[in-house]
């Protein structure tokens, strides 16, 4: 396709989003038979991901901000926790809820609260007519930010003008679900100095919630003395409106293509601490919803994760013996395979730890840091289809132990990256299409009192699909994405816990390009799978759409 018709159809990006509320199958009645083409209106954004389940215990709501975005200004305000639900809880989950009408792009988007963020995400495009869509997200993890009063900001960048009309109307609110008071506590142990007491979880908290949730200072992380698991994780996007929005088809400047990169398409996302190379990891191919030159793909049904970026995790616990001195330790985030000097990338990092309350200080060593050649080639073929074929990939070994009041623990982390692609355009790029996976293995060995505990996590993406521009200017996409993983863990060579997650997203659409809106005389069928199941049961919810009707909603377990 034309490079400037996918630059004007994706100028701009934002994000707004998490567990898509509705997320129950609807009735058949509700049910409408699609017109012969898009209209003015089209049903409100959904997912078929599953909802938030929530306990049934005492809540309190909280709004943590309001406002209506229309040009680059963000929402500034200060939080406050709730009253009479205490300050542990068994549950916190954030909803968003927007609203636009008009013509507008995709915008991204981010909450942060005491200098965390909370929320990452993308809208949908608008109809004339108006759009309505709510969004959960579980943030029970950031529990420690919420125990006290902090900063709030919110901004989704966005331009509002004649052309550009829809005012971003947005609201985010925060429910706190109190936990049951345990019978009794024990007492304190006046040997242990605050900074452990402020470890010593009470019952009533939410099992396996961090105890500290710290943001980088200048570039440095300074860590409790008495941690005994850390891990960062990073909501890494590539966005902009430049070449990097779409990463994965950018070529060697040796190849004749719009969007050219040193290397190529192969990106990888890296962690370092001090210097020290300390994790890997597969960026998530994310597709916004203007992506592929095709609005009309995403009117109804986003992406995988395009409405809830999820943030990639790096297990630091081989470095807390290191990290535990008390001073700040260099950390940085930078994405392999970006041409020097480009921009486009954004990563805010959160620091999750969970701390030894028996001990004022946990010490141990950085054992092993085994990292392997990073490969990564192109290979490019001229002709009148040109093609490029890439492979990349990576691994890395880090293992560390701590000293903990209940023995030592011995930590090894290893992750193992893969990517292979096939990129195909003709000359002009009237036809250009893509078929790559990418694959990211990570296995996480606990060796400490009791059996060894391995969890090890499969993940893959996967994207196929071909955009392609007629003579009559009608613009086809047909687009296959796949966000897929599977989690076990093992102790005694024994599987204990196991789930596998589908989500599967499938588009066709065409609309007669270079016309005003109300000449394009589009179509389009979408569809989502999202298959959830594993030890703790089963989830199964298919979506199908034509020309931005709901046709199919149905529930498999």
């Amino acid at each position: 396709m034309k490079r400037r018709l996918i630059m004007s159809m994706l100028a701009g990006v934002t994000l707004v989003a998490s567990a898509f509320l509705g997320a129950n199958p609807v009735s058949a009645t509700q049910l409408a038979d699609p017109p012969a083409e898009f209209g003015t209106d089209w049903h409100d954004p959904l997912t078929a991901a599953p909802p938030i389940s929530k306990p049934d215990t005492k809540s309190c709501e909280v709004t943590v901000a309001e406002a209506q975005f229309r040009d680059f200004t963000p929402y500034k305000g200060t939080y406050t926790p709730p009253t009479g639900c205490g300050d542990r809880w068994s549950k916190v989950v954030l909803r968003f809820d927007g609203k636009v009408k008009g013509r507008q792009f995709d915008r991204l988007g981010y909450l942060h609260v005491g200098g965390v963020e909370i929320f990452r995400t993308s809208t949908p495009e608008p109809s004339p007519d108006g759009i309505q869509w709510s969004v959960e997200k579980d943030v029970t993890r950031y529990s420690d930010t919420f125990r006290r009063s902090r900063d709030v900001e919110m901004l989704i960048g966005n331009v509002v003008d004649d052309t550009y009309t829809g005012v971003l109307d947005v609201k985010a609110t925060l429910t706190f679900y109190a936990a049951e008071k345990p019978a009794g506590k024990p007492a304190a142990n006046p040997a242990v100095n605050s900074e452990a007491k402020s470890a010593q979880k009470p019952a009533d908290s939410a099992p396996g919630t961090p105890d500290r949730v710290l943001t980088l200072q200048n570039g440095t992380l300074t860590t409790p003395r008495n941690s005994e698991r850390i891990v960062a994780e990073v909501y890494v996007t590539g966005s902009g409106g430049g070449c990097e929005e779409y990463w994965y088809l950018t070529v060697p400047t040796s190849a004749s293509y719009s969007c050219q990169a040193d290397k190529g398409p192969y990106r990888e996302v890296q962690i370092k601490v001090d210097g020290q190379l300390a994790g890997i990891a597969e960026p998530f191919p994310t597709v916004w919803t203007g992506g592929w030159s095709n609005p009309f793909l995403w009117y109804v049904i986003p992406g995988p994760r395009a409405f809830d970026i999820k943030p990639i995790e790096y297990d630091l616990t081989p470095f807390a013996g290191l990290l535990n001195d008390g001073r700040p330790h260099q950390v940085d985030v930078s994405v392999v395979g970006v041409p020097e000097g480009q921009t486009g990338w954004s990563t805010p990092v959160n620091v999750l730890v969970w701390q030894d309350a028996k001990r004022e200080h946990v010490s141990g060593a950085l054992t092993e840091v085994k990292a392997g050649e990073l490969a990564n080639s192109s290979a490019y073929t001229p002709g009148s289809e040109n093609r490029l074929d890439t492979e990349g990939g990576h691994r890395l070994t880090v293992a560390g132990y701590v000293d903990t009041s209940h023995g030592r623990v011995k930590t090894t982390v290893s992750r193992t990256l893969a990517n292979t692609s096939v990129h195909r355009w003709t000359d002009g790029e009237n036809t250009d299409g893509l078929k790559a996976t990418w694959s990211d293995d990570e296995t996480v060995t606990v060796d400490g009192r009791g059996p060894a505990r391995t969890t090890r996590t499969q993940r893959t993406y996967a994207m196929d699909g071909t955009t392609t521009l007629g003579a009559d200017d009608r613009l086809r996409t047909v687009l296959t994405l796949g966000d897929r993983a599977a989690v076990a863990e093992t102790r005694d060579g024994g599987r204990t816990v196991w789930s596998r997650l589908d989500d599967t997203y499938t588009g066709d659409a065409t609309y007669t390009a270079n016309v005003p809106r109300d000449q394009r005389h589009a179509v389009g069928t979408t569809s989502e799978r999202y298959r959830l199941y594993g030890s703790a049961g089963c989830y199964d919810r298919s979506l199908t759409t034509v020309q931005g009707v709901l046709t199919k909603d149905r529930g498999d377990c």
